[in-house]
């Protein structure tokens, strides 16, 4: 019989396993951003550590208000890429929903919370769009997000005719300027958003179809499973955080820019992708892509902070791109030797003897 001790210390082993198995998966990436934020916080300094600018608590809460727009976005792309997909039009639905939100306010003085849900609505609309398409099409979903990229932008533009709409009410900026408790208002929501995530992902029978879709779609489908709804549901989940992403980034900017998440897709893209989401589909974790959107927001702040010209930042962005796509395939490559190397010992063994 257990005792009241053993008890309590098996409930322990059972809550810290998820988190010993998360260091686990994740420690290439989590030593990747170690060494990122020591040697940013060594070169801020001119060599002297202590008298870095990485690690003060001004500059973590400036970067973690700059990513957080990127970590919402990520939880849709680390679905859509688990599924084998890719969704580039992020970028333009944050600039379509920002605009549609602050000109419901400004431009017919409709109530805040109106122009908030016409906002996500807008995103939500693109999402399914796009999921609708690539789901019932032979199209790519990267034509057809292409394609949405084009359309919602070109959209933004024409309701703004080229100039942002400013809004100046503090009921609408103060979704995007607020802090709580010291905490920048869009963290929290990013906290939540991953929160959920996580929990559709690892915790629904959504999650695990979208794994068993992602993995092999084929196989899915005769295992009675609708991947047309998942690939809906994957684009339009997407969609609709794009768009509360374009929500919360007009309300920090006081105005709806048609110019707004202008590139954000691939810096989206890249955080999925560092942080081990394969482009291949069926393999990838929020907490992982989260590691990448840290990775990612370091890299920029620590650029800024070393005053490294602009134009130089793409350069460095698109080498990571490159960098981490290139290592997902060699770790696919990898795993699939494993595969047949196992394949080919288990036909050469002799088969048991008959007795």
């Amino acid at each position: 019989m257990q005792t009241e001790t053993t008890i309590i210390a098996s409930r322990r082993r059972a809550l810290a396993r998820p988190f010993i198995k998360f260091f686990k998966d994740n420690a290439a990436i989590l030593i990747g951003l170690l060494a990122i934020a020591l040697l940013i916080q060594m070169l801020s300094g001119s060599g002297n550590f202590l008298g870095g600018l990485f690690f003060k608590q001004s500059n973590i809460m400036n970067v973690l208000r700059q990513v957080a727009i990127n970590a919402m976005l990520a939880c849709g792309m680390c679905i859509v890429i688990i599924l084998g997909g890719i969704d580039i039009s992020v970028g333009s639905v944050i600039a379509f929903s920002g605009v549609i939100a602050a000109g419901m306010i400004t431009n017919y003085q409709l109530p805040v919370w109106l122009a908030v849900l016409g906002g996500m609505v807008v995103g939500l609309l693109c999402g399914m769009f796009n999921g609708f398409i690539i789901s019932t099409t032979p199209l790519p979903p990267f034509i057809v997000t292409l394609a949405m990229m084009q359309i919602a932008r070109g959209f933004a533009y024409i309701y703004t005719s080229g100039a942002p709409i400013r809004t100046m009410y503090p009921e609408f900026y103060n979704l995007g300027t607020l802090f709580v408790w010291g905490i920048p208002i869009q963290v929290i929501y990013a906290v939540v958003i991953v929160a959920f995530s996580i929990y559709l992902l690892n915790r629904t029978k959504m999650g695990r179809h979208i794994y068993a879709v992602g993995g092999n779609r084929e196989a899915a489908r005769f295992a009675g499973i609708n991947d047309r709804r998942i690939l809906f549901f994957a684009y339009s989940y997407s969609g609709m955080l794009a768009g509360i992403c374009g929500v919360v980034l007009a309300a920090r900017m006081f105005s709806g820019q048609p110019t707004a998440g202008d590139g954000q897709e691939m810096e989206t893209i890249a955080s999925t992708v560092l942080g081990g989401t394969s482009m291949l589909g069926g393999q990838g974790t929020i907490g992982g892509t989260m590691i990448g959107v840290l990775i990612m927001g370091s890299l920029s702040n620590g650029m800024n902070l070393l005053g490294i010209n602009s134009f130089w930042q793409y350069v460095v962005k698109g080498v990571v791109i490159l960098f981490a796509v290139y290592i997902d395939v060699l770790k696919k490559r990898a795993k699939d030797v494993k595969s047949l190397s196992k394949n080919i010992a288990a036909a050469e063994s002799p088969a048991p003897a008959k007795e």
